[in-house]
């Protein structure tokens, strides 16, 4: 049997933060997929993978690899646990792993798997009369500000984990269609009950929770349920004041800009914002923005302005 360095697979140190070790994990996986990857044995890595962040992600799984870790694996590279050697956390215990893969490796079925954990019997196969929930998958759903603002219909990929018929603990992929309802903010989770991985000896199924992510938008930002947006002006509109045409993600509104407005002003659009029990609105900074070329007439007419307003001294209160 090969021994599995986890510390390696993700790129980290023994001493990792569970922090560091989700990053790590995170940032490969991504890499690694094999729906997106072109990297050679993206399969195999991905599952490796899976397969390390299902250890050291758990606290009583990775103290336990790291007391085999001591041990090491021999010359040729094999490996044999010590003797007496017995898993007190088993698989299944909570957790999920994004890995593409249908089974885990020989090692990891050794050392954590079938026979050792509690609900497996001495023959690798599960105790049926062992009752136990299944556990909670948890998946991250990336939208764009337009499908929070109107809902919409998403399919999910997530892995569950269930016994093959040698009760023996596989991944595999499943994919669902989710409606989406509108109004979703950053980081709320949607909860799909029954969804995640299958119970043990008729235990009923987990959850599958998806945490809503809010991919950049080239031009709104979003504080909560309000809408967030910088508008250019002109400096005749600033000082004149003007009606200008605002886009708000649902459409466009026409705003009237105050005479005399300055740089930095901000307007609020009521009802703009994300829909909700309660509205959000959309907030508009102004922001005058000053063309970069001048005609001879302009410089003219700026020269008069500045001799006219030569009394407006705006850092007059800067006591320079």
């Amino acid at each position: 049997m090969d021994f599995k360095d986890y510390y390696a697979v993700l790129g980290v140190s023994e001493t990792a933060s569970p922090e560091e070790i989700k990053k790590s994990y995170r940032k490969l996986a991504r890499k690694y997929h094999p729906d997106v990857s072109k990297e050679d044995n993206a399969d195999e890595k991905f599952k490796d993978l899976g397969e390390a962040y299902e250890v050291l992600k758990d606290p009583e799984k990775r103290g336990e690899y790291d007391q085999l870790r001591k041990h090491g694996p021999e010359s040729d590279g094999s490996f044999q646990p010590p003797p007496g050697w017995q898993s007190q956390s088993g698989f299944g215990g909570g957790g999920y792993t994004e890995a593409d893969s249908r089974q885990f490796s020989d090692f990891f079925e050794q050392m954590f798997g079938g026979g050792r954990g509690a609900g497996h019997s001495a023959g690798g196969g599960f105790r049926q009369n062992v009752r136990r929930r299944g556990e909670d998958v948890h998946a991250r759903l990336s939208l764009f500000l337009e499908e929070v603002f109107h809902g919409s219909d998403k399919q999910v990929s997530f892995t569950v984990h269930e016994a093959d018929g040698q009760g023996r603990i596989v991944a595999r992929l499943k994919t669902l269609k989710v409606k989406i309802p509108a109004g979703m903010r950053e980081g709320q989770h949607l909860r799909l009950k029954g969804q995640g991985s299958p119970g043990m000896g008729g235990g009923e199924s987990g959850d599958l929770l998806i945490e809503i992510e809010l991919a950049p938008h080239p031009l709104f930002s979003v504080e909560g349920r309000d809408v967030v947006v910088t508008i250019p002006i002109t400096p005749w509109e600033a000082a004149l004041g003007a009606t200008i045409t605002v886009p708000t993600v649902g459409s466009k509104v026409n705003v009237k800009v105050p005479k005399g407005t300055s740089s930095g002003r901000k307007l609020r659009l009521k009802g703009k914002g994300l829909p909700g029990k309660h509205l959000g609105d959309q907030l508009v900074t102004l922001q005058i923005a000053v063309p970069e070329q001048h005609s001879e007439e302009a410089e003219k007419l700026y020269e008069q302005l500045a001799e006219a307003e030569k009394a407006f001294d705006p850092r007059s209160k800067l006591h320079l």
